[in-house]
């Protein structure tokens, strides 16, 4: 996790990312509500190991790391492209000096942050949600997720893609949700999913049937709950080997007592207030952690 040095309204990211407010006077809240969550993944058992932004760059949206970054069990460290200007500047060549210090193993970088240059992006576990079990990996395209990369990215890590297209009603039209993990979730034994974000039939039946045959449990969730970052969740294994699946306190009050049952047979529930950082960023508990599946040496 990144604590954030100056966080606030990204207008570079505003221009596809509609869940953002203009709010001022955001950024000690915004530490608030940072040092909090680490304070409740840690009570729970979670190893959570937490880098400081700096102040050498304006980076709003250093809070959110997995866009620029994922680690996976295959040794593998993967770098992103991502869209707008000052988030590629949230980049930490310190996160490698850690990983090294503390015995994880890197057999191989995957750097795919030069498709910048020619307009091409991916913007991590924003773009994807990867069912790292199965090795399949869901991408709805957008401007930041593109879909050769996305297939060249899951041919380097051994995925099988499935892409498809959600919207959300934005100035009462369609747009593009702009990340695939705030209408998408997957754990290990179930699937947390808006199928009304995604419009085309078709697609949404092919999503619906990929999730059941790989033998997970598909809980639904509306766009009225996506709007509250009900999609946006992460599931972790404490200490303990308990399934935690973490989320904000808007997701989780959004949540009815049949989804919440659901939840419970196979995770306990973390919620973190985090309402400042998901209202002025866009972006809720999933995108403030880059988890580690990384062997140890």
């Amino acid at each position: 996790m990144i604590r954030p040095y100056d966080f606030g309204y990204n207008e570079e990211t505003a221009q596809d990312n509609y869940y953002q407010k203009l709010i001022p006077n955001t950024s000690l809240q915004a530490l608030r509500e940072f040092d909090q969550m680490v304070d409740k993944l840690r009570s729970n058992s979670i190893n959570t190991h937490v880098f400081l932004d700096d102040n050498i760059n304006h980076t709003p949206d250093s809070v959110f790391p997995n866009n620029w970054i994922s680690l996976h069990q295959s040794g593998y460290v993967c770098l992103y492209p991502m869209l707008a200007r000052n988030r590629r500047l949230e980049r930490k060549s310190e996160v490698f000096s850690f990983l090294n210090l503390n015995g994880f193993k890197i057999d191989n970088i995957i750097d795919y942050s030069h498709h910048e240059l020619e307009n091409i992006f991916l913007e991590g576990t924003g773009s994807m949600v990867l069912d790292r079990k199965n090795k399949i990996a869901y991408c709805s395209l957008s401007k930041r997720s593109n879909q050769k990369l996305f297939n060249q990215f899951c041919k380097d890590f051994k995925f099988k893609p499935i892409t498809f297209s959600s919207f959300q009603t934005y100035n009462n039209k369609r747009v593009p949700i702009y990340h695939t993990n705030v209408m998408m979730c997957i754990a290990v034994d179930y699937v947390i999913i808006c199928l009304d974000s995604i419009d085309n039939n078709d697609e949404k039946k092919n999503i619906s049937d990929c999730i059941k045959n790989s033998g997970k449990e598909l809980i639904n969730i509306s766009e009225k709950q996506v709007e509250n970052f009900a999609g946006n969740m992460l599931e972790l294994e404490n200490n303990e080997g308990e399934s935690v699946l973490v989320m904000s306190k808007s997701a989780e009050d959004s949540l009815t007592e049949h989804q919440k049952k659901l939840i419970y047979k196979y995770s306990k529930i973390i919620s973190c207030d985090i309402n400042t950082i998901e209202m002025c960023g866009g972006g809720s508990a999933r995108c403030m952690m880059a988890e580690i599946f990384l062997p140890k040496k």
